[in-house]
C-alpha cells in the first residue's frame, strides 16, 4: 500500500499528471555556466544565437531611450557655399584725433571746465578741429564726418559760446534762440543730454526738446515757459508750428540740422520745408549748420535751400589730399563732370569687420551660437542686432529670451558654470510707446553687458557706449546704410567689431562693399557654430557614449539640431506662437522685395527657398497661407471686371440684363435685383 499511496500524493486533485519537482542548482553548476561564458568570450566557444523576438524588444528598448527630434536635417540639400576672392581694397581713413586741445582756443573758462566735467577728452576730433572755428566765425558750415567722430560737440560747443556772451543776458521768455532738427527721438534724447551738460554752468540758458510719442499738452506748457535751444524732430515741429500758438522763432540766431540725409531718408523733406519757411517768415538772417555722415544728392539739395555761402567741411578729403594730391585732382574733376560717381565712405580705423556665409536653415542657430559664444561665455561684450522689420525684432526677442535665456540651469541657484550667466535681451523699434522707448534706451546706456534687437531707429547718431559687437541679420539696401549701422561700435576711438550675415546667393554684396573702399573679412560658420560645445543643454544625451575631446564636428551638428528643435518646439507649442513666427517670415519677405533695383540681381525673392527660410523662424514646414506678397513699387490689384456671362447669371435673365445696360443711370455693374424693404 506504501507504493500506491505515494504514487495518490504524487498527482494532483484533478487528475492531472504529477508536476516534476525541480531540482535547486548545485555550486558546480553555476562554476561550469562561469567557465563556458569566460570560454565564449576568449573565443574558444561559438556565441550562442539570441532569439528573434529579443533582438526586436532589444531595438525597440534603445529606440525609446533615444530622444525624438522632430526636425529635418539642417545640414542636407543646403546650397554650396561659394567661395569669395576679394580684393585687398584700402579703405578711407579718418584722423578722429588731433594734437590741439580746446586750450588754444578763445572759449569761455566754465565752458571748457563743463566740458571736462562730461568726461569728455581735452584733445580736439578731426571734425572739431575744422568746425569750430568756422562756427566760431558765424559762418554757415556743411560738416560731412564718419560716424563717433564727435559731431555734435562739434556745433555744441560754439553754439553755446555764441549763446553765453551775447551783450543782453538770454532770457527764458524770449523763445528759441536755436533750433536743432534730430531724425529720430533717441537722437533727441541724446543730444538734449549732451546740451544739458554744456549748459550747467550757464543756468540761465534753458535747453528743451520736443519729439513724438510724448504728450502735447506738457509740450505746450513748456514752450509757454520758455526754451532757449529746441531740440526737435520734424514732424513734431511742425505739428506745434500748426497748433500752438506760444511758439515763435523771431529771435532764432542758429539752425542746426544733424543727420541730415536720415532726416530726408524717413521722407521729413516737405516738413523742413515748411520749417525753412516759418523761420524765414520770422527772421531771414541767421546762421547755418547740416551735419552728415554721407553726402547725397537729397542732403545737396537741402543744403542749397538752406545754406548761405557755406564752407564745406569733409575730413576724409583732407586726408586723401595728403595721401594721394594727384588722385585727389583726378577725382575732383571727374565728380565735376559725372556726379554719379560712387562715394567712398570714412569707416573708424579700430573697427574690424567681418562676414559670414550661412545657408537660410542654420540663420537662427549661427546666430544664436554667436550670441552664446561672445555674450555669455566671453566677458564684457555689449552687442546691437539690426533687424529689417518691427515683427522681426518682436518674433526674435520673445524666442531667444525664451529659448536662451531660460533653461534649467540657469534657474538652479548657486550654480557657477559658465552656462548660468543669464543674458540680458532688449528690443528697441518704431512701434513701440515712447515711454517704453526711453526706458529701454536709457537702460541699454547704461549697462555693461546685454543684446540689443533693433530696427533702424536705432542706426544713426546714437552714443551707445561700450558697444563691442554690431550685427546685422539682414542686410542693409545701401552702403551708407551698413555705414551708419557700424557706426555704433568704435567710437571716439575706440575698438570695436561688425558681422554682416549673408545667404550663399548674396555673396555678390561683398564685391559691392569693396567698390565703395569698404574692407571685409570672411568669418567661417563652423567656427561660429562651436561655441555651442560650451552649453551642455543642447547636448544630445546617449547611453554609453564616451565624452569626446575638442571639438567633434560630428558633435557640433548634433547640437546644433537639437538647440533648432528647442527653438521650433517653443514656437509650435501654441498657436499664437505659429501665428507670430509667420507674421515675422511675412514681414522678411516683404522687406526682401524692397530692394532697389541695382540690387535686385544680388537680392531677389525667387532666390529665396520658402521652406529653408521659414526654418530661420522656427517653422518646420513652409507656411502656406501667406497673403500674396506685392512687389517692390506695385499698386494694389484692382478686382477684375466681371464678363458677360456672369452679369447673365447674376441679373436673372436677358430682359434684367439688357435694362441694365440701357439705363442712362445705371453704371452697368448694377447686378443685384433691389428689393423693397419690408416696414
Amino acid at each position: 500500500k506504501q507504493p500506491g499511496a505515494l504514487k495518490r500524493k504524487l498527482q494532483s486533485p484533478h487528475g492531472n499528471p504529477a508536476v516534476k519537482r525541480q531540482r535547486k542548482p548545485s555550486l558546480s553548476t553555476f562554476r561550469k555556466g562561469a567557465t563556458e561564458a569566460d570560454r565564449r568570450e576568449k573565443g574558444n566557444l561559438p556565441q550562442k544565437p539570441v532569439p528573434r523576438k529579443q533582438l526586436t524588444d532589444n531595438r525597440n528598448e534603445s529606440q525609446k531611450s533615444k530622444p525624438f527630434i522632430k526636425t529635418s536635417s539642417l545640414f542636407k540639400n543646403n546650397p554650396d557655399i561659394p567661395e569669395i576672392h576679394r580684393k585687398a581694397v584700402q579703405q578711407v581713413q579718418e584722423n578722429v584725433f588731433s594734437t590741439d586741445s580746446f586750450s588754444q582756443l578763445d572759449l569761455h573758462p566754465h565752458l571748457v571746465s563743463g566740458r571736462e566735467a562730461a568726461q569728455l577728452k581735452t584733445c580736439f576730433f578731426g571734425v572739431q578741429k575744422q568746425t569750430i572755428p568756422v562756427l566760431l566765425q558765424g559762418r554757415d558750415a556743411l560738416v560731412r564726418s564718419q560716424t563717433g567722430s564727435g559731431k555734435t560737440l562739434a556745433y555744441g560747443i560754439p553754439l553755446v559760446q555764441s549763446l553765453q556772451g551775447m551783450e543782453s543776458k538770454i532770457q527764458r521768455s524770449d523763445g528759441p534762440y536755436a533750433l536743432i532738427l534730430v531724425p529720430t527721438r533717441e537722437l533727441a534724447l541724446q543730444s538734449f543730454d549732451t546740451m544739458q551738460k554744456l549748459l550747467k554752468p550757464f543756468t540761465w540758458i534753458v535747453p528743451g526738446v520736443l519729439m513724438g510719442g510724448e504728450k502735447r499738452k506738457s509740450e505746450k506748457a513748456r514752450l509757454r515757459k520758455g526754451i532757449n535751444i529746441l531740440i526737435s524732430t520734424p514732424g513734431r515741429l511742425v505739428d506745434h508750428i500748426k497748433s500752438t500758438e506760444c511758439i515763435h522763432f523771431r529771435r532764432t540766431q542758429w539752425l542746426i540740422i544733424d543727420e541730415a540725409d536720415r532726416i530726408l531718408d524717413l521722407g521729413f523733406e516737405k516738413d523742413v520745408t515748411v520749417i525753412l519757411n516759418t523761420l524765414n517768415t520770422h527772421r531771414e538772417t541767421r546762421q547755418n549748420v547740416l551735419l552728415s555722415a554721407t553726402l547725397t544728392e537729397g542732403v545737396t539739395r537741402l543744403a542749397d535751400i538752406s545754406l548761405n555761402d557755406p564752407v564745406s567741411i569733409s575730413i576724409a578729403d583732407e586726408i586723401q589730399k595728403v595721401l594721394n594730391p594727384a588722385s585727389q585732382k583726378d577725382r575732383e574733376a571727374s565728380s565735376s563732370s559725372n556726379c554719379t560717381e560712387q562715394e567712398n565712405f570714412a569707416v573708424p580705423e579700430k573697427l574690424k569687420q567681418y562676414f559670414v556665409m550661412v545657408p537660410s536653415k542654420l540663420r537662427l542657430v549661427t546666430l544664436a551660437a554667436f550670441i552664446l559664444g561672445k555674450c555669455k561665455f566671453e566677458k564684457h561684450h555689449k552687442m546691437i542686432i539690426f533687424f529689417s522689420s518691427c515683427e522681426q525684432v518682436e518674433f526674435y526677442y520673445d524666442l531667444l529670451v525664451k529659448v536662451l535665456a531660460g533653461g534649467p540651469e540657469l534657474e538652479q541657484p548657486g550654480r557657477s558654470s559658465p552656462s548660468s550667466v543669464s543674458l540680458q535681451f532688449l528690443r528697441l523699434h518704431g512701434d513701440m510707446e515712447q515711454e517704453e522707448r526711453t526706458e529701454v534706451f536709457q537702460e541699454f546706456l547704461k549697462s555693461k553687458t546685454g543684446v540689443l534687437l533693433c530696427t533702424d531707429v536705432a542706426a544713426r547718431g546714437l552714443d551707445l557706449p561700450q558697444v563691442t559687437w554690431i550685427v546685422q541679420c539682414n542686410a542693409p539696401a545701401s552702403p551708407a546704410e551698413y555705414i551708419h549701422r557700424i557706426g555704433r561700435t568704435a567710437r571716439i576711438g575706440c575698438h570695436g567689431n561688425s558681422l554682416l550675415v549673408l545667404a550663399p546667393s548674396e555673396a555678390g554684396y561683398v564685391s559691392l562693399l569693396a567698390s565703395h573702399k569698404i574692407n571685409v573679412s570672411e568669418m567661417k560658420m563652423e567656427k561660429v557654430l562651436t561655441s555651442l560645445m560650451k552649453d551642455d543643454r543642447f547636448k544630445l544625451h546617449r547611453p554609453g557614449r564616451k565624452k569626446s575631446c575638442g571639438t567633434n564636428p560630428q558633435e557640433v551638428r548634433e547640437r546644433a539640431t537639437v538647440l533648432q528643435t528647442k527653438f521650433e518646439n517653443h514656437v509650435h507649442s501654441s498657436e499664437g506662437t505659429v501665428r507670430w513666427a509667420k507674421k515675422a517670415l511675412q514681414s522678411f519677405l516683404c522687406a526682401y522685395t524692397t530692394y532697389p533695383r541695382n540690387l535686385k540681381h544680388i537680392f531677389h525673392i525667387k532666390s529665396l527657398h520658402l521652406g529653408h527660410v521659414a526654418k530661420s523662424f522656427g517653422l518646420r514646414d513652409a507656411p502656406q497661407n501667406l497673403t500674396a506678397l506685392p512687389a517692390a513699387g506695385s499698386k494694389k490689384k484692382t478686382k477684375p471686371r466681371p464678363n458677360r456671362s456672369d452679369l447673365l447669371k447674376k441679373t436673372h435673365g436677358k430682359r434684367r440684363l439688357a435694362e441694365i445696360l440701357r439705363s442712362e443711370y445705371s453704371s452697368g455693374m448694377d447686378t443685384k435685383v433691389r428689393r423693397k424693404k419690408k416696414r
